[in-house]
């Protein structure tokens, strides 16, 4: 019977891999219990039966803030945006609300770092601001069914007068 010999630097390099798989469990695991973090954009939430009767939802589309924000409402359903077709002004902070109605959908303008995932019960926020005017694609980035590669939407961002 041999004995295998394991070196001293292969041994160090194991315990070193050892060690930091542990440390970022207890990270992780601490980031998870001890303080409560959730994703940002899953603290409000709605009843994704009943999106077409919620108000937030009932007409989705732009709209404009009080403090001068444009507010996009925007719904995602099977293999399609709505609106299809989203107008907004170049160089204004625009606030973006997002929910589906059946299951997940991403929503990502092409081009940009405009980026979330959509999930039914949740509703997703972001605020970005588009510095230069053209139209942009909006795309389904996250697998929603057979139809999923059809599944898109434009933006048109308008130069300021």
């Amino acid at each position: 019977m041999t004995t295998m010999r394991v070196g001293i630097y292969e041994r160090a390099w194991m315990w070193a891999a050892g060690v930091l798989i542990v440390l970022f469990l207890a990270m992780l695991g601490y980031a998870a219990v001890a303080q409560g973090l959730r994703p940002p954009s899953h603290i409000e939430t709605i009843d994704p039966r009943a999106v077409f009767d919620d108000p937030r939802f009932a007409n989705p589309g732009v709209t404009a803030g009080p403090d001068g924000r444009v507010i996009v409402t925007s719904l995602a359903m099977t293999f399609a945006f709505q609106p299809a077709e989203i107008r907004v002004p170049a160089n204004r902070p625009v606030s973006f609300g997002l929910t589906s109605s059946d299951v997940q959908h991403g929503f990502q303008i092409v081009g940009t770092n405009a980026n979330t995932m959509v999930i039914p019960g949740y509703v997703s926020e972001f605020t970005t601001v588009f510095k230069r005017a053209g139209e942009y694609l909006i795309v389904c980035n996250e697998y929603c069914g057979v139809g999923h590669h059809l599944m898109s939407s434009k933006l048109i961002v308008e130069a300021a007068p």
